[in-house]
């Protein structure tokens, strides 16, 4: 059994260290500074948790002693922390986080380190990623790729058609950070909240918009490779505008934590969720402009005695399938591992990727 420490007791942690520990090949200790979240965790026996202060020194560093890899599930702003305990230790390191600076100082670690470093392993960054690289290696040259991703409530019932499913820092700062895109064949950085399109899927409308961190190290990837690139996050329509209000106009993009606290008053934590994934490559094969589309909608289910949202399992399937690939000699054991770097076909084939396969609704079109 490999030693894994996840570090994070909230929503996608305890679901990662419970679907690991399940499988009998992994022994996993669940780490959180709070006694409480550790005791909110639904978790089986076979878990072991740990309260500890990672930002205090050395704690984690010794926490990581012997074990194989530690993944972080923590809040966006404790990546850097957790990935220099691990190139410290000499232990792989995976994460889910979306900010693009930390990446880059996981990238810089990634160069001299000893074991993998794998940033961004969730559902986006991470899972669209895979599909998208997938997508536009069909191709003889590459005119655009579109990325669409959301976790939406199944039942919208206020002004913002939105309910709490995922970190409310993570949701924050990909509102509030600039975007990478793709623009003529350049590598650009635009707004947040700006771009608004709609679409519909399966009778359904939806808007969709800029936000930061969606994109992964796909654009530096498709840099000179591709015309347009862009990542937007899929909501219900009129709930740009009212974050534009609360983020510009109200200035709370300057007092984040004012803005949490609100929303985790007063918008309604949910299960009963859908994650939509929809990426639209175009290029040209064999002298032809050809488009193909991947649509996918995965639901909330149950998961072993316990009812998971479509965003619990999504993003934390994904992250126990690029370890399960990482344990098996899949991935390589040293260095930086980009997500496009996984093969959509083998992340599939793994018995956590088969959360995606197995509501997959694909549509491949030629025309």
């Amino acid at each position: 059994m490999k030693k894994i420490i996840v570090v994070g007791a909230g929503k996608i942690g305890s679901t990662i260290a419970e679907m690991l520990a399940s499988t009998g090949d992994y022994h996993v200790t669940l780490v959180d500074r709070s006694a409480a979240q550790l005791g909110a965790a639904e978790l089986p026996d076979t878990v072991e948790t740990l309260e500890l202060d990672i930002e205090a020194a050395g704690t984690l560093e010794a926490a990581l002693a012997g074990k194989f890899a530690v993944l972080s599930a923590a809040p966006f702003h404790l990546t850097t922390r957790i990935a220099e305990a691990a190139a410290s230790a000499g232990v792989h390191y995976l994460d889910l986080t979306e900010d693009v600076v930390a990446t880059r100082r996981v990238k810089q670690l990634a160069r001299s380190a000893i074991s993998a470093f794998i940033p961004q392993c969730g559902l986006a960054p991470g899972f669209i990623s895979i599909v998208a690289n997938d997508l536009a290696s069909r191709f003889d040259t590459l005119e655009s790729v579109r990325m669409r991703v959301g976790a939406l409530p199944q039942y919208p019932s206020n002004a913002l058609n939105y309910n709490l499913t995922w970190s409310t820092d993570g949701v924050i700062n990909e509102y509030c950070e600039p975007c990478e895109a793709i623009v003529e064949g350049e590598l650009i950085e635009v707004p947040p909240l700006e771009e608004r399109e709609e679409f519909s899927l399966d009778g359904v409308t939806y808007e969709a918009f800029n936000t930061s961190g969606g994109l992964g190290t796909l654009a530096e990837t498709l840099k000179g490779k591709v015309r347009t690139l862009n990542y937007r996050t899929i909501r219900y329509p009129g709930h740009a505008a009212i974050m534009k209000a609360l983020l510009n106009d109200l200035g709370l993009r300057h007092r984040r934590d004012v803005l949490k606290d609100i929303f985790e008053s007063a918008l309604p934590a949910t299960l009963q969720d859908v994650v939509i994934v929809f990426v639209t490559v175009s290029g040209r094969k064999n002298g032809r402009l050809l488009q193909e589309t991947y649509a996918n909608k995965i639901y909330a289910k149950r998961v072993g005695d316990t009812v998971r949202s479509a965003i619990q399992i999504t993003t934390a399937s994904a992250i126990c399938a690029v370890l399960d690939m990482l344990a098996d000699g899949t991935l390589p054991a040293k260095g930086f591992i980009k997500q496009e770097d996984i093969a959509l076909d083998a992340f599939l084939a793994n018995r956590f990727g088969h959360a995606y396969a197995q509501h997959e609704m694909v549509s491949r079109l030629a025309g």
